[in-house]
């Protein structure tokens, strides 16, 4: 179980959670990378909590692309697609092969 001081964005409060503090740390650290990055883009001209929903928007639409290329990575291996590709050049190739020794 770990603990997280978050001071972001004008407010500070603890949390507390099933997570190692460790693991806390790293996702913390890569939400304020997004937030510095959003606050710099928008040169400070919008609201902590403007910044922290463009924030969420931006790290859901990073979520929903992964999971889109984990489902079509999925429904390739559910397909054999690679081995039946290998087989197809196996059999091309060795077709060959049996016409030159011929």
């Amino acid at each position: 179980m770990g603990n997280l001081r978050i001071n972001l964005l004008g407010t500070s409060f603890e949390i507390k959670s099933g997570e190692d503090s460790d693991y806390l740390e790293k996702v913390y650290g890569y939400y304020r990378r997004i937030i510095d990055q959003l606050d710099n883009k928008t040169g400070g001209q919008q609201t902590p909590l403007q910044i922290a929903i463009l924030a969420g928007i931006t790290l859901v639409d990073e979520l929903y692309k992964e999971k889109g290329r984990n489902v079509k990575f999925q429904s390739a291996l559910e397909r054999n697609s690679t081995d039946e590709e290998a087989d197809r050049i196996t059999k091309a190739l060795i077709e060959k092969i049996d016409q030159v020794l011929k």
